[in-house]
């Protein structure tokens, strides 16, 4: 199919007050349900989507997360469902089961006043046999990642058959995460005679090569791009030494007064030390990544809904779905390696009209990253001076007085403890003694290696020129990301991948990133450096079972990780998850795949381009 796609571009701005959801037709059941949500009027992505999927045609809606797209999608998919028959006749394909869950939490919400309907949810981590029983007794909208949807399917436990209308939800994250096989393997078994719908953050090379396969004369109704920052939201910035990135996230926390707080970090390894960290220093604080399994992940998601943990430390892809209200503020520990990732990470606070904050921890080679951030959002972010240990210590004096003073106001029975400060005192120690030893245990702070320290970048360069430190990859508190970064793969594992090999997740497809490296005169001087360091380094030994592809196109042309794994993915249609290390140089590139695909890879990348670059491909010798 090779559609004529039909355009409609929407601001991001909130739906003229005139327009309701009466407005888009919509039945009684359909409003009482929005009503009853608190929903008063249809975002700009619901009020464009809507009526044309109301309409049977298909759709590409291009929207980030927050922006109302499950409520797009949900309203016409319950109304379209005919409650006689039982059996699937709507199909919602999620990247991950979080997001899974969450989709299939809203539906059920907006289908509360449609009597009979059935929703289910199916996901790897949970019961498949529990699944099974339910898809027996009859489901309307089947909700799942693409993995237990094949599962189910090739156990004849989920037919297709009767399927009216597929919707892709954030169809750019499943490709990036090694899906594409899968998703069109399920949509060859689907009807011809289905409505197709998708959604996706971006519009790839790779989406649109299946909205031309899959979807007939689709409408493209997009969110403008400037117009992606929730004006709401407070973004400051911090240039902060890597190894002090934990101190100054935790200034930030009693300086705020924070009471849930979301932290995205680019490793699963830098999680579990994060939360180890903050766990040490008496924050609640509990890690969220993909090597946890599912019941320890609903365990860790309802401690933080229900504020028993009002820290949750995460990587990008294990937090999606995550839709938890009244989030303070959102810490980005490290920069993210991808523009919209932060678009996503800070979308997580100031929802509904509410306040947020946006706090970004910048490491030296993190500068340019962020610069480039600011660029594609359009939005200026403020830098914010660090708060130092005075300031922290003057605060909690304060909230100490004013607790102390509460608990004189209020108390009725402080003579049970009079015989406590007499024997203190028979002890030889005076009531000035006492009293400040009592504050210190009470307001729970000390000083550390970093209470004296200037934990800026200025400070850090004088430090390194005199010989007096190093804040680098080795220190546990805050370790700089140069190009390192975790959860990426099918599912939700783990690739390895770098700019020096490193293991890592990206999420670039084959978008142009050019421009990483600041501007042209900076990367010829860095150029030359690289170049020497070229010559120094060799590629790293090659794994087992995996064979080492020569690329012909390296830093020089801008080439990321990312870049190299997008088009490797998409192309071979291999999980970007079993691509090994990759060796970057100035004019070419080593990457290791597993043997087994290597010569498909060979012949399916020749004459290919990466970043608009043409590049010859064949195995390293």
């Amino acid at each position: 199919m090779n559609p004529e796609i039909t355009e409609q571009e929407v601001s991001n701005k909130p739906a003229t007050p005139q327009r309701t959801f009466a407005d888009l037709n919509v039945s009684d059941d359909i409003l009482q349900a929005v009503t009853e949500m608190g929903f008063e009027h249809p975002s700009p992505i619901q009020a464009e989507a809507i009526p044309p999927i109301l309409d049977g045609r298909d759709v590409i809606g291009q929207a980030q997360t927050g922006t109302g797209k499950t409520a797009a999608f949900g309203i016409p998919a319950i109304e379209m469902i005919d409650v006689a028959e039982r059996h699937p006749q709507v199909l919602v394909l999620c990247p991950t089961r979080e997001l899974a869950l969450q989709v299939s939490d809203e539906v059920k919400k907006l289908s509360k006043f449609k009597r009979g309907i059935r929703v289910e949810a199916i996901y790897g981590g949970d019961s498949i046999d529990r699944q099974i029983k339910s898809l027996k007794t009859g489901v309307h909208i089947v909700i799942g990642t693409p993995g237990r949807v094949m599962d189910h399917m090739e156990r004849r436990t989920l037919k297709l058959d009767n399927v009216k209308m597929m919707i892709l939800d954030e169809a750019d994250e499943m490709l990036d995460m090694g899906f594409r096989e899968d998703i069109e393997g399920i949509l060859e078994e689907m009807p011809e005679e289905r409505q197709t719908i998708l959604f996706s953050a971006t519009m790839s090379k790779p989406i649109m090569a299946i909205t031309q396969r899959f979807q007939k004369d689709p409408v493209l109704v997009k969110v403008v791009k400037n117009e992606l920052t929730n004006t709401n939201i407070e973004q400051v910035y911090f240039e902060v030494k890597p190894k002090a990135k934990v101190e100054v996230m935790c200034r930030l926390i009693d300086t705020y007064n924070l009471k849930l707080l979301l932290v995205f970090c680019n490793q699963k390894k830098r999680v579990d030390e994060i939360v180890e960290d903050l766990q040490v220093r008496g924050y609640q604080a509990e890690g969220l990544h993909g090597d946890l399994r599912q019941a320890q992940r609903n365990n860790v998601m309802s401690k933080f809904r229900s504020g028993v943990t009002n820290i949750l430390v995460a990587t990008d892809v294990a937090a999606r779905g995550i839709d938890v209200d009244n989030v303070d503020a959102v810490i980005n520990y490290d920069i993210p390696l991808d523009e919209e990732y932060y678009v996503h990470r800070i979308g997580r606070t100031g929802r509904a009209g509410k306040s947020g904050k946006a706090f970004s921890l910048v490491g030296r080679d993190e500068k340019y990253r962020f610069r480039e951030i600011q660029n594609y959002t359009k939005v200026r972010v403020e830098k914010g001076v660090i708060p130092t240990f005075e300031d922290i210590v003057g605060l909690r004096k304060a909230r100490f007085i004013d607790q102390v003073k509460q608990s004189i106001e209020t108390s009725n029975d402080l003579n049970l403890y009079d015989d406590m400060l007499t024997a203190l005192q028979h002890a030889g120690f005076t009531t000035e003694q006492i009293v400040a030893a009592l504050v210190k245990r009470g307001m729970g702070i000390e000083k550390n290696e970093f209470s004296d320290q200037n934990l800026g970048h200025d400070d850090d360069r004088r430090e390194r020129r005199e010989g007096s430190g190093r804040f680098g990859d080795r220190d546990r508190g805050g370790r700089e990301s140069s190009g390192r970064f975790g959860d990426r793969g099918r599912g939700e594992g783990s690739g390895r991948f770098s700019d020096r090999g490193t293991r890592g997740e990206a999420r670039f497809g084959d978008r142009d990133r050019g421009g990483r490296f600041g501007n042209r005169d900076e990367s010829r001087g860095e150029g030359r450096r690289f170049e020497r360091e070229d010559r120094d380094r060799a590629p790293r030994e090659r794994e087992a079972n995996m064979t080492r592809l020569y690329v012909s196109v390296g830093r020089r042309d801008f080439i990321r990780p990312g870049d190299i794994v997008g088009a490797i993915a998409g192309e071979a249609n291999i999980p970007g998850s079993s691509i090994g290390h990759i060796d970057i140089f100035d004019k070419h590139t080593y990457v290791d795949v597993p043997r087994d695909v290597a010569n498909r890879v060979v012949d399916v990348m020749e004459g290919n381009t990466i970043k608009g670059k043409r590049v010859q491909i064949e195995i390293a010798r």
